[in-house]
């Protein structure tokens, strides 16, 4: 009987001293990142909390409006481009890993295979449409009047050789549509909540040289809290290194 209410009074000390740090995240890998550190932050009298999102808006908007501490599942120019666009002052933390994008097919085994006015989809956010005709530009399919231009758009191809049909849709639809299409440019999240393995499905995908490495995100007045430093330092931990090494196997790298 003593042991239990030790172990009550101990729940309830923690309670009364933990600080609570709400963050959102994508499904996959980020929210199972979240998952594995919360027993480590715990520890350190960090409650945290994993809010769930499956697109890719609402995540800034509710950390640049006050309602959640940060949010974990963009890149740094993903992040630069919202702020412009949406006037936000967003803040990057750290980074913590990469999730190569990639293009795939239910139709073709290899991005040669391609047929002459053959139906591409890519992301319709200005900097993952721009990383997507990068990496078509790199496997030769197309060219870019400015091969390192991120934002590149559609109206940027410098020549199509083969009359791809362009079309853009949110990043997190894109799977729902690969067997209605030729080739699909997809985010690793994205691709492994389809079920898709990045490592063998991908017909050509970033190298681990992509600058869009994916970064914890807060505001300028926490970012410096004494629970987001640990969270950051939770992130970067041996630990969290081994869990993304082994558990997606080359899908998601880990940047630190």
């Amino acid at each position: 009987m003593k042991k239990l209410i030790a172990a009550f009074a101990a729940i309830a000390a923690f309670s009364a001293h933990a600080e609570t740090l709400t963050v959102a995240a994508t499904p996959v890998p980020h929210a199972e990142i979240l998952e594995f550190v919360k027993p480590a932050l715990a520890k350190e009298g960090v409650d945290l909390k994993v809010k769930v999102f499956t697109d890719y808006i609402q995540p800034n908007v509710q950390v640049a409006e006050k309602r959640l501490d940060a949010n974990f599942f963009q890149h740094q120019p993903y992040l630069d481009e919202f702020n412009k666009a949406k006037g936000t002052s967003l803040v990057a933390v750290t980074g913590v890993h990469l999730e190569p994008l990639g293009a795939y097919s239910s139709k073709l085994k290899k991005i040669e295979e391609l047929q002459g006015g053959a139906n591409v989809v890519i992301p319709n956010d200005a900097t993952n449409g721009g990383r997507a005709l990068m990496l078509l530009a790199k496997a030769g399919v197309i060219t870019l009047k400015d091969p390192t231009n991120i934002l590149s758009t559609i109206k940027d191809i410098a020549q199509n050789p083969k009359d791809l049909k362009f079309r853009e849709l949110e990043a997190a639809t894109i799977p729902r549509v690969l067997t209605q299409v030729d080739l699909a440019l997809i985010n690793t999240n994205y691709a492994l909540e389809a079920k898709l393995d990045p490592s063998k499905d991908a017909l050509v995908i970033e190298g681990n040289d992509s600058p869009y490495v994916n970064i914890l995100v807060s505001r300028s007045d926490n970012k410096d809290s004494d629970a987001m430093k640990k969270l950051a330092a939770a992130l970067h931990s041996p630990e969290v290194k081994q869990f993304i090494t082994e558990k997606y196997k080359g899908a998601v790298l880990p940047a630190f």
